[in-house]
């Protein structure tokens, strides 16, 4: 395969070009972003590009790139504005498919990371969705809009290229102890966030369980959309008591007005669609994924015990490796150098492992 890897220089583009990097059957990766990527990499190529991937055309069709993983899509809206976040999710995928769709274009596969915030989250939803289901309601937030847009994109792609294995895969809340999300530093802080008079139902996917299911589809001929999510679902309270935390209740009338409090007050910043998460919950069934094979290392009780031994064991014994810093000279050394050994690439102790 030669495989392009969209959003290098975040936490998921990083992580999965290191599994991709370990693959036999994988002869060239080629990662591209605007910032640099978090992880040492061993032999994946960095193109540094717009947030609108203008480039790809170009990139595709030279590099002869047949497999994409299309990793870079905003689900945070803390982390964004909202005509960066439009220019990512939506201009920049719209490039993607015109460079995997283009005439010349080798592209055989198209996977794409996605989210249940999709679904949206109301009191009127059902317990859990199916990857067949739509929204009860219209998209509140710009977040919930841009997801919506994406996937219309995705799926008209798929419609008008039948010789491309097009796998969309939408996350659950994600936990784990090497990345941020909104609900791991709420669940970091001392005092958790809660909506009084409200418990409701949460499900969770592990870090792990992301780049895997990533890999599988990656590895596999498995067209369609699948939800990704680990068992079960549970009450936000005993997430809550699982890390070993008191609340902090908001009231259940102008909750956004006290979230804008807690925002100014520099303690987190819940965006609307997190607030309708700690009110109403959501659950979407995973089980179509897992007919097709996957095989989850975590349940959602699981993924949030993982989580909670994770900050018990950073509050005993710190960090566990100190933060990487992409330095094009010294990658550059380390490849390409006659004077480089292959053990001096080693990682040494307290650096990341590099994968493969």
């Amino acid at each position: 395969m030669r495989v392009l890897i969209t959003g290098l220089g975040t936490f998921w583009g990083s992580r999965l070009a290191q599994q991709v990097e370990a693959l036999d059957d994988v002869d060239v990766v080629i990662g591209v972003d605007t910032t640099e990527p978090r992880l040492p990499m061993e032999r994946t190529e960095f193109v540094r590009t717009d947030s609108s991937y203008s480039i790809l055309n170009r990139i595709v069709s030279a590099a002869g790139i047949d497999t994409i993983l299309h990793t870079h899509q905003i689900v945070d809206s803390t982390r964004q504005t909202g005509r960066t976040l439009h220019e990512i999710n939506v201009i920049g995928t719209m490039n993607l498919l015109a460079a995997a769709g283009a005439p010349d274009s080798m592209v055989r596969k198209l996977v794409v990371k996605s989210s249940t915030l999709a679904y949206g989250a109301t009191y009127q939803d059902p317990y859990f969705f199916r990857e067949s289901m739509g929204r009860v309601r219209g998209p509140r937030t710009r977040v919930e809009r841009s997801l919506l847009e994406t996937a219309g994109l995705v799926r008209d792609f798929a419609l008008d290229n039948p010789h491309v294995v097009v796998t969309k895969l939408r996350f659950s809340n994600v936990l784990g102890g090497d990345l941020g999300t909104v609900f791991s530093r709420a669940l970091r802080l001392p005092f958790v966030p809660e909506i009084l008079g409200f418990d409701p139902p949460m499900q969770f996917v592990h870090e792990d369980d992301v780049i895997g299911a990533l890999l599988f589809a990656t590895r596999h001929e498995i067209p369609g959309i699948f939800n990704v999510a680990g068992d079960g679902t549970l009450p936000w309270s005993e997430v809550r008591s699982i890390v070993g935390k008191r609340s902090i209740p908001l009231p259940p009338v102008l909750t956004s007005v006290a979230a804008e409090g807690l925002r100014a007050l520099r303690v987190i910043d819940l965006p609307p669609e997190t607030l309708a998460l700690l009110r109403y919950g959501r659950g979407v069934d995973n089980s179509r994924y897992k007919r097709a094979g996957f095989r989850y290392r975590y349940s959602s009780v699981g993924a949030v015990t993982a989580f909670a031994e994770g900050l018990r064991l950073e509050r005993t014994v710190g960090e566990r490796h100190p933060a990487y810093r992409y330095e094009r000279d010294v990658e550059t050394f380390f490849r390409h150098s006659p004077s480089v050994r292959p053990a001096a690439t080693e990682p040494s102790e307290g650096e990341p492992e590099r994968a493969g």
